[in-house]
């Protein structure tokens, strides 16, 4: 009599997704020029474990069990999903080019921590490179550009948890690139005060100065800038709340990079939406 228990359960992703995928993991192997009959997976076997780790943050060891294979080959397919999604992630010129072609008002840059499990990496003065200060655990930084309805464009490769949103922008080039299409074609792109003084094509809230107060019209400004830019927050919740790998990434770190990029072209294909 068998001591386990099996069941049923369906994965909450279009198949057209998972039937996408599995075409760009079959891409892959023809690529890779893998023999017929090597691998313990078909292709589309193989995108539902890696959907599955997405959607529902179902352990590689889990995964790994369920489909008869070692924890290492588990891990190993999962890094050729990642692999093969980001690399349809659009890159920045592609995203701002969009943005132009669709006329948007404007646009909206918010940074997002994606939690990590404990790494020892010591960075500048000692300190803990991955650490966030401000959210208290350990992280990576990854930017996220918007529409104005909150609707995710873009997202930035990783960079560790220390480091502020401003020293991240100017790092993957936002500064530059968002002031020169502000100035091009009137289009801002609304921050939060975790980028002050980034530069003319940025609005960001006034600060209170110290022993201060602002005026009633710095207030109001403050409560139409907050308002409209609130809507951006959406575009950091559609993609923890779709993928509940981003909630807390057990990999390397570095990893987040492809994971953040491959969660927003299976949110694109999943909401058939690019922009």
């Amino acid at each position: 009599m068998p001591t386990s228990v099996t069941y049923t359960a369906v994965l909450d992703v279009k198949r057209s997704t998972a039937e996408h995928l599995a075409r760009l993991l079959h891409d892959h192997r023809i690529a890779a020029r893998t023999r017929k009959g090597r691998r313990a997976l078909g292709c589309f076997k193989q995108a539902v474990l890696i959907l599955r780790w997405f959607t529902d943050g179902t352990r590689l060891s889990q995964l790994a069990c369920d489909n008869g294979l070692s924890t290492s080959t588990a891990y190993r397919y999962l890094h050729e999903g990642l692999t093969v999604l980001s690399a349809g992630a659009p890159d920045l010129a592609t995203a701002l080019e969009r943005a132009k072609a669709a006329g948007l008002t404007h646009l909206n840059l918010d940074g997002t921590i994606i939690r990590t499990d404990r790494v020892a990496a010591p960075g500048p003065n000692g300190a803990d490179l991955w650490w966030s200060g401000k959210h208290q655990h350990h992280g990576g930084n990854v930017q996220v550009i918007a529409t104005p309805d909150g609707w995710p464009i873009w997202v930035s490769p990783v960079r560790p948890g220390r480091e502020h949103d401003t020293t991240c922008a100017r790092r993957h080039g936002l500064i530059d690139g968002l002031g020169r299409i502000a100035a091009e074609l009137d289009m801002p792109t609304l921050v939060d005060l975790g980028y002050e003084n980034a530069g003319d094509g940025f609005r960001h809230p006034h600060k209170k100065p110290a022993g201060g107060k602002l005026t009633e019209t710095q207030q109001t400004y403050n409560k139409v800038i907050r308002g409209i830019h609130g809507v951006c927050e959406r575009a950091n919740s559609l993609l923890k709340t779709t993928f509940k790998a981003l909630r807390r990434v057990s990999l390397d770190p570095s990893r987040i990079t492809q994971i953040a990029a491959a969660a927003l072209v299976l949110l694109q294909l999943e909401y058939d939406r690019t922009i």
